[in-house]
């Protein structure tokens, strides 16, 4: 749901980065990429332009690590898995399910759910295997 607004270079930038990343990137990430192709950039900047992305629907928060706001493009109702120990982000796959669960709440409570935000938290594979490979070498 974009809203039509001046062209700018460094905005079409930070959308573009942003979609093109799987790593549900923070302000300070886009800004440190962007920052080589644009020294000007200021990270006021890039973080004005997350907020009027989020405001006109375009993007969405998927979740606070550590303080930080982590960013999503992909703004359909689906889940998060959070590492707690190196703070990933990443998205799983849950799409199709929450329809039936929309509906029993609508049932059970007669409260229409429009959006929904689900988070897990745990250790990711990545963590799992370097603590693992870690046990093994001592």
């Amino acid at each position: 749901m974009e809203t039509a607004r001046k062209t700018s270079k460094k905005r079409d930038a930070i959308l573009d980065l942003l979609r093109s990343s799987s790593e549900h990137p923070t302000a300070e990430w886009l800004y440190s990429r962007l920052k080589i192709e644009y020294p000007d950039l200021s990270l006021g900047t890039v973080y004005r332009n997350l907020s009027m992305f989020r405001k006109d629907g375009t993007i969405t928060v998927a979740a606070t690590v550590d303080g930080n706001e982590r960013f999503d493009w992909n703004i359909e109702p689906h889940a998060h898995f959070i590492c707690e120990t190196c703070g990933k982000v990443v998205d799983v796959g849950m799409q199709g399910r929450q329809e039936s669960v929309y509906e029993a709440i609508r049932q059970n409570t007669g409260h229409v759910v429009n959006w929904h935000s689900l988070n897990f938290f745990g250790e990711c594979s990545d963590c799992i295997f370097t603590k693992s490979v870690r046990l093994h070498q001592d």
